[in-house]
C-alpha cells in the first residue's frame, strides 16, 4: 500500500562535495522543493561540518514542515570513529584519503599469512570484497597503527550516512546512545567486515583490522525498516519516520528505478560502474566490489577515483569552460589522431594504483591542438569506465543499457561518446539528485510498510543509440596499449 497522494518525504545526499536534499510526494515522487550547501574540500573532515551543511540544505529547501518520513544517502566507506560519550574522535577520513593503502595491503597479507593472492581469496571469501585504501576496514588499520591512542579510545565506528541518520534521530541529546546507530546493507558492504552475501558483520575481520580493538557497530535494518522517530528539533511533521538510509551509489541505483540489466555509470568525483543483480560477485582481484543494493539485492560495483575532475582539469589547461570543452572534443574525429589520455589524476583505485599519475601519450605536432586534447580527455575516461563494465560482464553482469548520470553526463560530448566507447545504448535520465531521490523512495517504501517499494512515474530522458561503426573498438584497443605501457607506475 502506498502512501496517499499529499504526503511528503525527504531524502538526503550527503556526498563527498556537498550536501543535497528533496522533498517530494510519497506516492507519485513528483518533487516539492529542493534545497542544497557545500561541504568543506579536503580528503578528511569533522562529521559535525556535514551536519551543519545538513541543517543549511534544509534550511535552503524551506525546512522539513509536513515531511512525514527521511533517509540520508552518504558517500561510502568513510570512517566515523565515536567515543563511549558519543563524540567524534578524529576528523572523519574520507573515501578518497590514499594514506591507508598500506594499511589495505597489510590487512590482505594477514588474512592470507603474508600470502597476498590467499589472503585476497579469503577476503572475497568472507566478505565478497578485497580491501582498498578507500574501504573502512584499510582506514581502522591506519588509526590502530598511526593514531593507537585514538585508535583506544574508538567505543563505536560509524559510516558518514549512519552517523548523519543517528544525528536526526537526536543523537547528542543525552537520550540517544550509541546503540540507536543504525545502517543498512548497502552501505555496510562498503567497509570489508560486512558479507552482502550472508547479510551479517565479520567481527573478526574488524578485530583484525583495529589490532585487537572490537568497536561497536551500527545494527542493519532491512531495505524498508523504520529506525527510529526523526528528533523534533529538525522540524519534521510529529511522529516522522526515519529510513535505514543507504552509501551514495545503492541510493542513485534505487532512485532511478535500475533493475537487472541496467548498469549505472555515475561520473561525479569518482566514476562508478554498478549493476543490480541477484548474484553476488566474487572477483579476488577487488576490481569487482560485492556490495548491496538499497532493494534487498546485490549491486556489484568498480568505482574509479577520477571522473568529472578529468574534465575540469583539462578544460582549465586549456583555458576554456566545459561547454568548449565538449565543442572542442565533438569537432575532432574519434581517436584524437592517437592522442591517448590516461586520467589517474589523483592516483587510482580501479587499477588498485593510489600512488600513480596520469599520461598523455601520441603527441605529435598534428595531435597537440586543443580539440585533440580535449577528445582524448573525453574518450580516456570513457575508456576507463568501460574497463570497468568489462570486469562487471566478467562476473556475470548482463548489459542491456547504460543510465549515465552525474555531473560530466550534462556533456554533450560525454553523451554521444559514451555511446561509441561503451558499445551499448546510452540513456541520460533527466538532470536530478538521483542520490537524494533514492533515498526519498526509500523513505517513502518505509513509511507505507508495504513489501515492495514505491513506483515513480519516470522524468523524460535522452536516449543515444550505440555506435556500430566500430569506432569505439579502435579507440579502446589504442587506449589499452598507452594504459598498458603506464601499469607499472
Amino acid at each position: 500500500m502506498s502512501p496517499p497522494s499529499g504526503v511528503h518525504v525527504a531524502g538526503v545526499d550527503s556526498s563527498t562535495q556537498a550536501c543535497k536534499v528533496v522533498v517530494r510526494d510519497a506516492a507519485t515522487g513528483e518533487l516539492v522543493r529542493e534545497g542544497r550547501s557545500p561541504h568543506p574540500d579536503g580528503t578528511e573532515v569533522h562529521p559535525g561540518r556535514w551536519e551543519e551543511a545538513l541543517r543549511a540544505a534544509i534550511d535552503d529547501a524551506g525546512g522539513l514542515r509536513g515531511v512525514q518520513a527521511l533517509s540520508v544517502g552518504g558517500q561510502q566507506h568513510g570512517m566515523v570513529a565515536l567515543d563511549a560519550g558519543g563524540e567524534v574522535v578524529r576528523d572523519a577520513l574520507l573515501w578518497n584519503d590514499t594514506r591507508s593503502a598500506r594499511a589495505a595491503a597489510d590487512l590482505v597479507a594477514d588474512v592470507g599469512e603474508g600470502d597476498e593472492a590467499l589472503g585476497r581469496q579469503r577476503f572475497v571469501d568472507a566478505v565478497g570484497v578485497v580491501p582498498l585504501a578507500s574501504f573502512t576496514g584499510a582506514k581502522l588499520r591506519w588509526l590502530a597503527d598511526q593514531e593507537p591512542e585514538r585508535a583506544d579510545a574508538t567505543a563505536a565506528v560509524a559510516l558518514p550516512h549512519d552517523w548523519l541518520s543517528w544525528r536526526l534521530a537526536g543523537a547528542g541529546s543525552g537520550a540517544v546512545g550509541l546503540d540507536a546507530l543504525c545502517t543498512d546493507r548497502g552501505d555496510a558492504s562498503g567497509t570489508a567486515y560486512f558479507s552482502a552475501r550472508t547479510g551479517r558483520y565479520r567481527t573478526d575481520l574488524l578485530e583484525l583490522a583495529m589490532r585487537g580493538r572490537r568497536p561497536a557497530l551500527p545494527r542493519v535494518a532491512g531495505p524498508s525498516e523504520v529506525c527510529a522517530q526523526v528528533d523534533p528539533s529538525w522540524g519534521a511533521a510529529p511522529g516522522a519516520v526515519l529510513g535505514p538510509g543507504t552509501g551514495d551509489n545503492a541510493a542513485a541505483a534505487f532512485g532511478l528505478g535500475a533493475e537487472p540489466g541496467d548498469v549505472v555509470v555515475s561520473l561525479g568525483t569518482s566514476g562508478v560502474a554498478s549493476a543490480v543483480s541477484d548474484v553476488a560477485p566474487a572477483d579476488p582481484s577487488g576490481i569487482v566490489a560485492g556490495f548491496a543494493d538499497a532493494s534487498g539485492r546485490q549491486l556489484p560495483l568498480v568505482c574509479t577515483l577520477n571522473a568529472a575532475r578529468v574534465l575540469s582539469a583539462t578544460a582549465e589547461l586549456l583555458g576554456v569552460d566545459l561547454d568548449e570543452l565538449s565543442r572542442l572534443a565533438l569537432a575532432t574525429a574519434p581517436g584524437a589522431g592517437g592522442l591517448v589520455l590516461v586520467p589517474y589524476l589523483e592516483g587510482e583505485r580501479t587499477p588498485d594504483r593510489p600512488g600513480a599519475t596520469g599520461a598523455l601519450h601520441g603527441m605529435t605536432l598534428s595531435t597537440m591542438t586543443p580539440g585533440h586534447l580535449a577528445r582524448a580527455a573525453v574518450e580516456g575516461l570513457l575508456c576507463s569506465m568501460a574497463d570497468g563494465i568489462d570486469a562487471l560482464v566478467a562476473q556475470g553482469t548482463q548489459v542491456r543499457r547504460v543510465l549515465l548520470i552525474g555531473g560530466a553526463a550534462r556533456s554533450p560530448a560525454v553523451r554521444r561518446v559514451a555511446a561509441t566507447v561503451l558499445g551499448h545504448e546510452v540513456v541520460v535520465p533527466a538532470p536530478g539528485e538521483h542520490v537524494a531521490d533514492g533515498a526519498a523512495r526509500q523513505a517513502a517504501w518505509a513509511l507505507s510498510g508495504a513489501e515492495e517499494p514505491p513506483v515513480w512515474g519516470e522524468t523524460g530522458s535522452t536516449v543515444v543509440p550505440a555506435d556500430a561503426s566500430g569506432d569505439g573498438e579502435a579507440v579502446r584497443a589504442r587506449y589499452a596499449q598507452v594504459r598498458d605501457l603506464t601499469d607499472g607506475a
